[in-house]
């Protein structure tokens, strides 16, 4: 009697069946290899990301404490104004009034003079 082959023909359609699952299978593994792969490089992208923006945000943080040292110098224009005005006024003052008082009221000795005492201390130390 003849064999049947029937039998191997089966073999062959599950032989083609299961091939037919492993191509599938491979492929599906080689896209969740790529989408793995884009989300590593979005992640290192992103940490590349936050790099930058932490840099920025520390350059902010100087440009604000240099803002804040900015408006403490401005603050103090109008006082220095103020105090150049007095200056200037009382200079004029006096100004004026020495033209006007050709002898000085000051008495003798209220006058400040430097004396050098290195001299004085040295002539006292050696009298001749």
């Amino acid at each position: 009697m003849r064999q049947s082959v029937a039998p191997s023909r089966m073999s062959h359609a599950t032989s083609l069946a299961s091939q037919a699952n492993n191509t599938a299978a491979l492929n599906r593994l080689l896209e969740k290899k790529k989408e793995h792969e884009a989300v590593a490089a979005l992640e290192r992208a992103s940490a590349l990301f936050v790099k930058r923006i932490e840099g920025l945000a520390d350059d902010c943080e100087v440009m604000a404490d240099a803002g804040q040292v900015h408006g403490q110098v401005l603050e103090q224009w109008p006082n220095m104004f103020r105090i150049l005005g007095l200056f200037l006024a009382n200079r004029q003052q006096s100004a004026e009034s020495e033209e006007l008082e050709t002898v000085p009221s000051s008495v003798a000795g209220e006058r400040l003079v430097r004396i050098p005492l290195d001299q004085l201390v040295a002539d006292d130390s050696n009298p001749s």
